[in-house]
């Protein structure tokens, strides 16, 4: 099986009943790779009991706790028992500026306290439309100090012009990004592709030998079509 993660964004939902919904569809062989982000101040409501699935952070500070506010920090997730966070999502880094160094210091924080990391690296349209030599750059120097030996690391390659527009990247392009970026990354990391992922392209985009997962964004928002893309998760197999 290859990892479905669901981040719900800041969209409204009736959370627990979704996720006893999802609970009830799901098989209890997918709890290891099917990773659900809701918003932050639902998340601090959930009783973290899912055995079919686990819940992560969208957003963390690294920091055990202290005067951060409006953040979310270390001490607080571990009262949780959430042990997974989403770093440097592209809506943060362009929304909230968040830097490349925060995004890694970030890692290097939480990766202390043996959390699994999905770090998101994504090019917009103009860097995109300059070619491979300008996109490879920008992705490689979003990875830049990012210890890809660590063991719960997932990167999330999402093109930013791919993501809440409806435009996917072919499945040809999906598959020459990740393949120029590995050929430039030692060891060779899990990789998971997030950007209008729907129930009806996922499997053409798991079905790539390059890509070990999707991080799926407003078509997780129905319970059953995410679990159908779980569903078909299950059929497919790392490369």
């Amino acid at each position: 099986m290859k990892y479905v993660l669901a981040n719900f964004k800041s969209y409204n939902l009736d959370l627990p009943a979704y996720l006893e919904t999802l609970e009830n569809l799901l098989k209890p062989a997918t709890a290891p790779y099917v990773g659900i982000f809701p918003p932050l101040l639902e998340l601090g409501l959930l009783e973290n009991t899912y055995t079919r699935f686990y819940l992560g952070s969208q957003n963390a500070y690294p920091a055990p706790e202290g005067a951060f506010t409006g953040e979310i920090t270390l001490q607080a997730l571990q009262k949780r028992q959430i042990k997974s966070v989403l770093v440097g999502h592209s809506e943060r880094r362009l929304l909230l500026k968040e830097s490349d160094s925060l995004c890694i210091e970030k890692f290097n924080f939480f990766a202390q306290h043996g959390f699994q990391i999905v770090f998101c690296i994504g090019e917009n349209l103009e860097q995109r439309q300059q070619g491979e030599k300008t996109w490879l750059k920008h992705l490689l120097g979003q990875l830049e100090g990012l210890d890809l030996a660590y063991p719960k690391l997932l990167i999330a390659y999402e093109p930013i012009w791919a993501i809440g527009t409806g435009v996917s990247a072919t499945s040809g392009m999906i598959a020459q990004t990740l393949e120029s970026l590995r050929q430039k990354l030692q060891p060779d990391p899990l990789i998971v592709y997030g950007g209008s992922v729907q129930v009806e392209n996922v499997e053409e985009i798991l079905d790539l030998d390059a890509v070990d997962g999707v991080l799926v964004g407003k078509a997780s928002l129905d319970p059953h079509n995410l679990a159908k893309m779980i569903d078909i998760s299950a059929t497919k197999e790392f490369a």
